[in-house]
């Protein structure tokens, strides 16, 4: 079963910035497009950024575009988030997802694995 570990979440001050990593040891990641989704308090799960299996092609949400980037290092089976400018809108908890696919939309039910999410905090 492929599981996903999320880390680098944490409160930053808004302006600041924060970079995501999600890995899946023991697992191959290479055939499997790659999203991170968001959710906050009392609002549904959305989507963010996803990167296709070979990390060639890249999409985002309207409301983090040019703030955040996506990333993938097969050779570590591992996708980032890079995050900039943060606002306090994007507090959240952040999950990666894995779908079974080579380039997919910003849908959660489209995906097939999930990681336990991270918080990530913006604040003064």
């Amino acid at each position: 079963q492929l599981q996903l570990v999320e880390s680098g979440g944490g409160l930053v001050q808004p302006g600041g910035s924060l970079r995501l990593s999600c890995a899946a040891p023991g697992f191959t990641l290479d055939y499997y497009a790659l999203g991170w989704f968001r959710q906050a308090p009392g609002k549904e799960r959305e989507g963010v950024s996803c990167i296709s299996s070979s990390g060639g092609s890249t999409s985002y949400a309207d409301s983090v575009k040019g703030r955040f980037t996506i990333s993938r290092d097969n050779a570590k089976n591992t996708v980032y988030l890079q995050m900039n400018s943060l606002k306090p809108e994007d507090t959240a908890v952040y999950y990666c997802a894995a779908g079974g696919f080579y380039f997919g939309p910003l849908v959660p039910d489209e995906y097939d694995y999930w990681g336990q999410g991270t918080q990530v905090t913006v604040s003064s």
